[in-house]
């Protein structure tokens, strides 16, 4: 991932990144969160915000 803030570009080399991922950017910053197998993935925000990014796995039962 490079990201260059004064151009304001982002470039994802997809070889590089997780297979199944979220990509998330708030306010010029960049995150990227692998997705579990079985579960889910949480992106809280407030106020327009994100406040945090919460994973939840799960089994198969």
């Amino acid at each position: 991932m490079n990201w260059v803030p004064t151009y304001m570009k982002l470039e994802l080399d997809i070889m590089e990144i997780p297979k199944a991922c979220v990509v998330v950017i708030c306010e010029g910053k960049v995150k990227i969160g692998e997705l579990p197998p079985h579960g889910e993935y949480k992106i809280v925000t407030h106020q327009g915000k994100v406040k945090r990014m919460r994973r939840e796995e799960g089994e198969e039962f």
